[in-house]
């Protein structure tokens, strides 16, 4: 009786192996995986071999053969037929599939090499596994190694192989959704959406202590595969507020960037020449309301930028790693939350809101603006530092709740203003925590300007140049605005909102 192996994620493998073996299980294997398996000294029949068909068409065709789904398939009451025609029973497939949704996630990857991972024999074999629960155990991802080769040992029972068969048919749900949503296009959505999420881990509660809460994944990639190398458990409000440090840290990387987050909303944004430096500027933009916040980090931290995170209370720090010198400085701050994230730049491809009866989909936004396709509006054109300013500025604002004002020098945040009921109420909040380092800074608006007054406003405190979408039926009072006051401003055409 055989345990079928074929699987593009090798990891755990040769830990699994040990206990089908040990149970009495020979080894069939495609390909690369037998070839793998072979080289940690297990003994292991080659699905080529053992159909006597090899590999065609550069791999594309493998296991799809009778020999192998016969062997899957097959109830107990056919075992007669299988063996007239010489198959052997397969108790246990083990198989996880091509990596489509990391290769469509490459920035240059082309249509024949993601096409190319769109795996069909993976596919069968999980199905066919999954169907005949009753006698055959599927596994599908690395994590379940342990808890199969625990209960192999103390003996399977249908119940659990039912458990998997489930947890089978929800992977390859989930596959099929992700080809589908590439085939619409990017921007575009499905005409049916089927979300299949696997419970990640229980949360102690929601945003608040009386509501339930539990973080599900739909697949191993972002925060699921960060590294907590220490502190207190993970919140609701914390995975929030470090989603929102990821988004926005991601904006400028890899270049040495520092960012605050406070209730979603950066209160400290900053480059430097180091990353030390940047944390600096980003902390001294709002040094009270970074008491207790959450920091994103765009390079590993090490040791001076450590000295500085221990200096106040913060809640979470996330960066692609931590140096040993950052990790034993950061160690005394026991409670502090430690996340290091490789990949800051995977983001999810869509973004969800509930409301009563559904939910709203939207795709998200995770390409820059072009500064190519800015324009101009005012008689005075950008200087050189300006138009660092208000590029900067720019990708900012995006992760400010509207309405949003964001005032910048120097690639560092000066003034936020958030989520107020109107743009004049946001600009005040800006510009009146940024006081006398409003002269000469940049201001970036999320939304346009319907009326001068923000213009105007702005001018009053010193502000040279401004950077807005565009689009209101009065924009030409705001230009007249800037060139009688000597400023310049920038129309993106584009519009980042974020309720």
């Amino acid at each position: 009786m055989f345990a079928l192996l074929s699987v593009a994620d090798k990891t755990g493998l040769e830990a699994l192996a040990g206990p089908l073996v040990a149970a009495g299980l020979d080894l069939l294997a495609s390909g690369g995986t037998a070839h793998y398996l072979q080289q940690q000294g297990f003994t292991v029949t080659e699905v080529a071999d053992y159909t006597g068909s090899p590999e065609i068409l550069g791999g594309r065709v493998k296991t799809l053969h009778p020999r192998i789904h016969g062997g899957i398939l097959a109830r107990l009451d056919q075992r007669t037929e299988l063996e007239q025609a010489g198959i052997s029973p397969i108790a246990v497939v083990v198989v996880n599939l091509y990596p489509f949704a990391q290769t469509i996630a490459q920035p240059e990857v082309t249509e024949s090499e993601a096409i190319e991972q769109i795996d069909i024999g993976g596919v069968a074999l999980i199905r066919a596994a999954a169907k005949n629960f009753t006698q055959v155990s599927v596994l599908t991802h690395p994590d379940q190694y342990p808890d199969f080769s625990q209960h192999l040992t103390q003996g399977l029972t249908e119940s659990y192989r039912r458990t998997l068969a489930q947890q089978a048919f929800a992977y390859t749900s989930s596959y099929d959704q992700t080809i589908a949503q590439w085939f619409a296009g990017e921007g575009r959505l499905p005409e049916t959406l089927n979300l299949h999420l696997t419970r990640h881990q229980p949360l102690r509660y929601g945003e608040n202590p009386h509501q339930p809460a539990t973080w599900y994944r739909q697949e191993a990639v972002g925060f699921t595969t960060a590294r907590i190398l220490q502190g207190k458990e993970l919140s609701f409000n914390n995975l929030v507020d470090l989603e929102a440090a990821r988004r926005l840290v991601a904006r400028f990387a890899p270049l040495p960037c520092a960012v605050i987050i406070k209730h979603t909303n950066p209160c400290g944004v900053a480059l430097g020449i180091t990353l030390a430096a940047a944390y600096h500027r980003a902390y001294t933009a709002d040094s009270v309301s970074a008491f207790g916040g959450i920091v994103g980090l765009s390079q590993p931290v090490d040791e001076a930028t450590a000295q500085q995170l221990v200096q106040t209370f913060l809640e979470c720090v996330l960066a692609p790693d931590f140096s040993p010198e950052a990790l034993a400085i950061l160690q005394r701050k026991p409670q502090l939350r430690l996340l290091a994230l490789p990949d800051l730049t995977t983001a999810p491809p869509l973004d969800f809101k509930a409301i009563s009866g559904g939910l709203l989909v939207q795709a998200t936004a995770t390409q820059p603006d072009d500064p190519a396709m800015w324009q101009v509006v005012t008689q005075r054109r950008p200087t050189p530092d300006e138009w660092r300013g208000l590029s900067f500025a720019w990708e900012v604002v995006q992760q400010v709740k509207s309405n949003a004002i964001v005032l910048t020098r120097d690639q560092q945040t000066l003034g936020i203003g958030v989520g107020q009921t109107n743009r004049v109420g946001s600009a005040q909040l800006a510009l009146a925590q940024a006081g006398s380092q409003a002269q000469g800074a940049v201001l970036a608006s999320d939304g346009f300007f319907p009326f001068d007054d923000t213009v105007r406003l702005a001018a009053r405190h010193g502000v040279q140049a401004l950077i807005q979408p565009g689009g209101s039926k009065r924009d030409s009072d705001s230009i007249a605005a800037c060139d009688e006051l000597g400023l310049t401003m920038v129309m993106t055409g584009t519009r980042h909102f974020l309720h």
